[in-house]
This record gives structure tokens, C-alpha cells and sequence, in this order.
């Protein structure tokens, strides 16, 4: 059976702003099935508040889980914290979501979050989110370019995901931004 390969998505936080991007590209194998999706949303938390949300893996997965969150953030409205935990306990233990193959990345305006099927719910010291098959390379050029440029977060994380582009295969350089 042939995999898919899709997606890198990198957030990048900066101070008071916070930025999540992905690529467009969607592989079937050896070959671009799709090369302009979108895979990164902001998405309403309650009290005012905005989510961004990036998503990995295999897309009617991740449409399921983003509405899972959506419903967690209903729940706890401007705590993605606790969302995202309510979500990561749900999907370790359901038993229709445990087969669900996605990761997210969601951040607000002061925290940024990966989120797994196993359980994980991964807050990074640095600000900086990659998940996805380019997420290692877009996550190292985030890192350098955070540490050696004044670069504001939208424009590094997309600088690093055309790094990431030119390295990965299952990566584009067709780059969705979303800010808070």
C-alpha cells in the first residue's frame, strides 16, 4: 500500500506574537498529489480569544481532531492548555481516535503547544514548533534564524519553511501563514 507523506508545519513565537505555517505539499508515494492545501487554521477559543492551529499527518484525521479540539476549547474557553490535555487523554484512550495518525500544533497568544496521539502534550522552552515530514529542518532553521535575525515570527517561520522546502521532499514552498 502506498503512504502518504504530507505536511511540514512550524510555529514560531517572538515576544508578544506567535506564528504557525505549513507547506501545501501532499505526496502519495512518490508523486505530489496535492500542492496548494492549507493546512494551518485560526480557529475561535471562547472569551475573545483565537487559536492558531496547525495540523500533520493524514488529513481526514487531522479534520477530526481539529474538531475534537474545537469542541475541548469549547469546554474550557482560553485555555488551550487544558483542551489540549482533555484532547490528548481522549485520544490516547478512545478507541476509534487511538488509529487516528495526526499530530497538532496550537498556540494563543502565550502558549504554544504540540499535541499526539500517544499522550503528548509538549509545551517547548524555546517557542518553536515542526512537526511533519520537513518538521526537523524547518524547526533547525527556525532556531538559527531566531538567534540571529530580528526577523518578526510570520516572516521567520516563513523563511524557514522555504529552507525546509528546498531540503525535504515531501516539503513546498507553498507557505500558509496565520498570526496572533
Amino acid at each position: 500500500m502506498t503512504s502518504f507523506h504530507a505536511t511540514t508545519i512550524l510555529s514560531v513565537r517572538r515576544g508578544n506574537e506567535v506564528a504557525i505555517a505549513g507547506d501545501g505539499q501532499v505526496s502519495l508515494g512518490q508523486t505530489v498529489a496535492k500542492s496548494d492545501a492549507v493546512k494551518v487554521r485560526k480557529i475561535p477559543a471562547g472569551q475573545g480569544h483565537e487559536v492558531l492551529v496547525g495540523f500533520a499527518g493524514s488529513a481526514a484525521d487531522a479534520f477530526a481532531l481539529l474538531e475534537r479540539f474545537e469542541q475541548k476549547l469549547k469546554d474550557s474557553p482560553g485555555n488551550i492548555k487544558k483542551a489540549a490535555i482533555d484532547l490528548a487523554k481522549q485520544w490516547r484512550t478512545d478507541r476509534y481516535m487511538r488509529r487516528l495518525e495526526s499530530l497538532l500544533a496550537v498556540a494563543d497568544k502565550t502558549t504554544s503547544l504540540m499535541v499526539s496521539g500517544q499522550g503528548d502534550v509538549i509545551e517547548p522552552t524555546d517557542g518553536i514548533i515542526g512537526i511533519g515530514s520537513g518538521g526537523p529542518y524547518a524547526l533547525a532553521a527556525a532556531r538559527a534564524l531566531l538567534n540571529h535575525t530580528d526577523l518578526p515570527p510570520a516572516d521567520l517561520a516563513r523563511e524557514a519553511l522555504k529552507i525546509a522546502g528546498e531540503i525535504c521532499v515531501y516539503t513546498n514552498t507553498n507557505i500558509t501563514v496565520e498570526t496572533l
